[in-house]
């Protein structure tokens, strides 16, 4: 059975745009997949990347056109600025691990709903109250925003570490088991190639 590690950052208007496509496709190949939240702002200095506030005037001008042209592309409301971000992607990253280790729910509607809070919703994800609606619209229990917050601040770290030792630079990444990467919710057809045998 094929599996994918799937790195995200809440943050990401990237893994916002996946939406949940690459769910589908791990589920079209009867894959495995597991998701590791991590800090992208402590990632790009890692990694040879640079926050959007600090890059080239040329990059942000093709991010402002980009992303909505890529909202528009899959049909998905989008808010180039939106008023909480950045912000602390902490907080619903350790609900989203306690999530994953407890299970329940759906962990791709989970992250979409965090995802959209941010980019469509002008909602704040480093605020409990958002978190929790988060949980809950994804079938867990809300209550998970209040637990297990070492554990999670344990594994955000390690997938940070995880994501450097294995060549992620960006969000979302797929690693598949076989070692491919795929950086981006525009290589997800690519994943999907390739777990068909055709990439």
């Amino acid at each position: 059975m094929a599996h994918i590690d799937l790195f995200f950052s809440t943050l990401s208007p990237y893994a916002y745009l996946a939406g949940n496509r690459a769910e589908e496709v791990a589920a079209k190949h009867g894959a495995t997949l597991t998701y590791k939240p991590f800090d992208i702002l402590a990632l790009f200095p890692r990694t040879g990347g640079t926050p959007p506030k600090d890059r080239h005037v040329s990059r942000i001008e093709y991010r402002a056109q980009e992303l909505p042209r890529q909202a528009k592309k899959l049909k998905m409301p989008f808010n180039l600025k939106p008023a909480h971000w950045p912000t602390n992607g902490a907080p619903s990253s350790y609900a989203f691990i306690a999530a994953q280790n407890t299970g329940g729910g759906d962990l791709g509607k989970l992250m979409h709903s965090i995802c959209r809070a941010v980019w469509a919703e002008d909602k704040d994800i480093a605020e409990d109250a958002v978190v929790r609606a988060c949980l809950e619209e994804a079938g867990f229990d809300p209550g998970l925003a209040d637990s297990g917050l070492l554990q999670g601040a344990e594994t955000y770290a390690a997938n940070l570490e995880e994501a450097v030792e294995r060549g992620v630079f960006g969000s979302p990444f797929y690693i598949t088991d076989d070692g491919q990467r795929f950086w981006g919710q525009d290589r997800i057809e690519d994943l999907d190639l390739h777990l068909s045998g055709a990439l």
